[in-house]
């Protein structure tokens, strides 16, 4: 979820939009690729790592939860137009639920309230088949995120699945939002048809929130992706890049891409494996992606140490005008102008706390959202800024709050996000609380986590901790 930065956190009541000065006027330095631009290419995807390596300092980790082997498999192929505003693709998805159901869900998450203000609109074209046969529409107009289709026949638990569709999707020209054409740039973030269902407990029907959110509680899944556009135009997308216009995520809940004329930089983390980094900054935004890359590198290395290994090979960065912050997708992150900063370090910490641990972002956003505000507070050193940051008196104490709730308030940032990192840090010593996270992160990997999950985990290292987070309103 976009972070409001906090290099100046005396300003924080001002809510300001970015975490640092617009460099849009800096011109991309001399050494920066040109367009095409993609993601850069490694060998075909593993198993992302599954152990933790032994830390004297934080005893007791266990080996870092592997993703399901029954986790859903998308092949997915889009034809990106960015002049004429469209995005045409389909989907062929084979998952096996842990449950009993008659119908199968997908969320069309472009459909809701803030996207569809704004332009966005995704249609399913033509039929849509499960198990290879015509599958009936059972969707309710209340709801037009929500794509119910009935199944010919019941689905028993562990009985496998395939279901496949196309769809096209209209840009909003340009949006302030993860989902946006302006002039030659595209950018797409939780654009296309994805089953949405809770583990353990079936399909999910969270309303759709009006805020520039991420909203998925999808499970996590592997993606092959490729992806079409017009001659000169360059793609970076989450996952690995295989060959031109191909990418292959494992264990990604879900998967965002840019098309545009990119300057690039590359380089490499060691987190602690090494890690491809790429960033790629739009001809419109007319800045070198070198400063982006730099912080990159160096929060994914930091968090690394402290949280437990970057989980992918591959990580990217894509600037693109019309947006001011930043949202974070599993191994690409969608950025504005003018955001390396404490901006960029907020949105790289999520790659652990949403991308790896997910949560449910309707029910507890409070949840990715501290914890991410604390992996960027240690990384910026501003956990004592924090800590004597004012919570207003109406949200004192609704760290816990639902997405139904902040939609009508105007202190979500500080309410949940600032309130949340004041918790861990009345929590003890601030090595200490990273050892925590850093259990939590192996217990509840490739998962939707829930605050008693956490609470599970902040107990081993701090006994108190369920008395010291009700002081913030915050009871698992």
């Amino acid at each position: 979820m976009p972070v409001l930065g906090a290099t100046m956190l005396a300003a924080l009541a001002a809510c300001r939009p970015n975490g640092g000065a617009n460099l849009a006027g800096a011109p991309p330095e001399a050494t920066a690729a040109t367009t095409p631009a993609t993601t850069p290419a490694t060998t075909p995807a593993a198993s992302p790592a599954t152990t933790i390596a032994d830390d004297p300092a934080c005893p007791g980790v266990p080996a870092r939860r592997a993703p399901d082997p029954s986790r859903p498999r998308y092949v997915m192929t889009l034809d990106v137009r960015p002049k004429a505003a469209t995005v045409t693709g389909t989907i062929d998805v084979r998952f096996t639920l842990d449950f009993d159901t008659d119908r199968v869900v997908f969320r069309l998450w472009p459909n809701g309230p803030r996207q569809r203000n704004e332009g966005a609109f995704l249609e399913i074209v033509g039929p849509v088949e499960i198990d290879g046969r015509p599958a009936a529409d059972a969707s309710s107009r209340d709801d037009p995120t929500a794509l119910v289709l009935s199944a010919a026949a019941a689905i028993p638990r562990g009985q496998g699945v395939r279901a496949r569709l196309s769809f096209s999707l209209h840009l909003p020209q340009p949006a302030r939002d993860r989902i946006s054409a302006e002039r030659d740039s595209v950018r797409l973030g939780s654009f296309f048809p994805i089953l949405e269902w809770t583990p353990g407990k079936g399909w999910t029907d969270d309303p759709p929130t009006t805020r520039f959110a991420e909203a998925s509680t999808a499970p996590a899944a592997d993606f092959d992706l490729t992806v079409t556009t017009p001659d000169g135009y360059g793609a970076i997308a989450s996952g690995d890049l295989d060959r031109p216009g191909h990418w292959t995520a494992t264990g990604m809940r879900d998967v965002s891409l840019a098309v545009g004329h990119f300057a690039t930089a590359t380089g490499v983390a060691h987190a602690p494996d090494p890690v491809q980094v790429v960033v790629g900054v739009d001809a419109d935004v007319r800045e070198s992606p070198q400063p982006y890359l730099d912080r990159a590198i160096a929060v994914l290395e930091a968090s690394s140490r402290r949280f437990g290994a970057y989980p992918w090979r591959t990580f990217a960065v894509s600037v693109t005008p019309g947006i001011s912050t930043g949202i974070e997708y599993p191994g690409h992150i969608l950025h504005g102008p003018g955001t390396a900063n404490d901006v960029l370090t907020h949105e790289v910490g999520h790659q652990w706390f949403y991308a790896l641990v997910g949560n449910n972002q309707a029910r507890d956003p409070w949840l990715d959202e501290a914890l991410t505000t604390w992996v960027e507070a240690r990384y910026e050193d501003t956990v004592d800024d924090y800590q004597a940051t004012a919570i207003p008196a109406a949200v004192r104490g609704r760290t816990t709050e639902t997405m139904t709730y902040w939609d009508a308030s105007d202190a979500f940032y500080l309410g949940a996000y600032v309130q949340g990192a004041q918790a861990l840090a009345a929590l003890g010593p601030v090595e200490k609380v990273d050892c925590a996270l850093r259990i939590y992160a192996a217990d509840n990997a490739y998962r939707i986590a829930t605050p008693s999950d956490l609470l599970a985990s902040l107990v081993r290292v701090f006994p108190n901790a369920a008395a010291v987070l009700a002081r913030y309103g915050i009871r698992p």
